[in-house]
């Protein structure tokens, strides 16, 4: 293996590392705002590692440049919809979860 295999290797680990994490903040997180932050965060961090990842295994600067495309609509895309989701949570009434709170 050459050292661009194995840094595109690691740096796809990572990814997958985040957004494993991502899912586990879905489940365990207590309440639509505090997992909306994890799957924001976590899964557009873990999107960067994948496409950089991928960036070192692209075959030209074209595809390159497809990848940085598609991570850049995935970042706009999950910004939108997360406000769009905490928005109309907070127009239903849904109140951020505070640490005394039990559920």
């Amino acid at each position: 293996m050459t050292t661009t295999e194995v840094a595109s290797f690691i740096l796809l680990l990572i990814g997958a590392a985040f957004f494993f994490a991502g899912t586990v903040g879905l489940l365990r997180f207590p309440d639509v705002y505090t997992r909306l932050h994890a799957l924001a965060k976590a899964d557009n961090l873990g999107l960067g590692f994948i496409v950089l990842g991928l960036l070192l295994q692209a075959p030209g600067p074209a595809t390159a440049l497809k990848l940085v495309l598609i991570w850049l609509l995935a970042l706009a895309a999950s910004a939108t919809v997360g406000f769009l989701i905490a928005r109309r949570a907070r127009q239903n009434g849904i109140v951020p979860w505070q640490a005394g709170d039990r559920k």
